[in-house]
């Protein structure tokens, strides 16, 4: 099942993509939460796919027309992983890392498929990154590896748009991925039944302007959604609604000879085989 977060009105609803429509969850499932974190923590995915089954015409819209926001535009946490492929560790001049490599990304920072990535006015160092993100389903905490995948609902597309000279004034990544409008996150919301388990061996290519700038396997991360789920709830309990956001592979603007930053007037795509494809132009801040 695909689901979507859409505009309607002044308010943010849940969709279920359903050929060329999207069914309208507040009208063909009034009892469900609203949000997409909602519907997750109250074990809501079996409802929402019989309501979308059943939905009368008053609750489908044509999917093309409906605007489109982040699939959750108020997760808890936002974990993102750094250097989790071998070739882009190595464009890099780094090790591999020993173990996931874990910064931390705020809501604020999000932008949905469609919307503008905003280049900073402080800064023309904005670069692209294409990467996998994996939804946690429901409260979790010190989960076993072989039982990690079991936690996660689903899957989406992000760009991890990073300004590079801020990123690299510290030793910290914070400031260079947080700055607003710059983490791109959709189109849509795909359960993990509809992938092959941890979502490895999809195909994954980043374009810029049509040019295609990175392209890879996710079955090459270094650590694997389940290995980072086990991982990292050792340490935090993690929620319905948390996005873990992959890394991504080589081929980055900053490793490139010039380099290549994202600037207004550009347009990024970023698309995961069997996924979707994420589709952002870049605007001045």
């Amino acid at each position: 099942m695909r689901l979507a977060t859409f505009r309607a009105g002044e308010e943010a609803h849940v969709g279920v993509h359903a050929g060329d429509e999207l069914v309208d969850l507040a009208r063909a499932a009034p009892d469900l939460p609203r949000t997409l974190v909602g519907i997750l923590a109250a074990d809501g995915l079996d409802r929402a796919r019989q309501a979308a089954e059943r939905a009368g015409a008053e609750a489908r819209r044509p999917y093309d027309t409906a605007e489109l926001l982040p699939p959750i535009s108020n997760p808890g946490k936002i974990l993102c992983l750094g250097l989790n492929y071998l070739d882009h560790a190595a464009e890099s001049a780094m090790e591999k890392p020993a173990a996931p490599n874990v910064f931390m990304r705020t809501a604020q920072s999000l932008a949905a498929h469609g919307a503008p990535l905003l280049k900073p006015k402080s800064s023309d160092a904005l670069d692209f990154e294409g990467e996998l993100v994996a939804v946690v389903g429901r409260r979790c905490r010190d989960v076993p590896k072989d039982r990690a995948l079991e936690v996660v609902a689903g899957y989406s597309v992000f760009n991890d748009g990073s300004v590079r000279d801020y990123q690299m004034r510290a030793s910290q990544w914070t400031l260079g991925k947080n700055f607003d409008a710059t983490g791109g996150f959709g189109p849509e919301f795909v359960t993990a039944d509809e992938l092959p388990p941890g979502a490895a061996g999809l195909r994954l290519r980043t374009r810029l302007n049509g040019a295609v700038m990175q392209e890879a396997d996710t079955a090459d991360m270094i650590y694997g959604v389940a290995e980072t789920v086990a991982y990292v709830s050792q340490v935090m309990t993690l929620e319905a609604g948390d996005l873990l956001v992959m890394g991504t592979p080589a081929g980055v603007g900053a490793a490139r000879r010039p380099p290549v930053w994202m600037k207004p007037g550009d347009v990024c795509e970023v698309e995961i085989e069997r996924i979707g494809l994420l589709r952002n132009p870049i605007a001045p801040a």
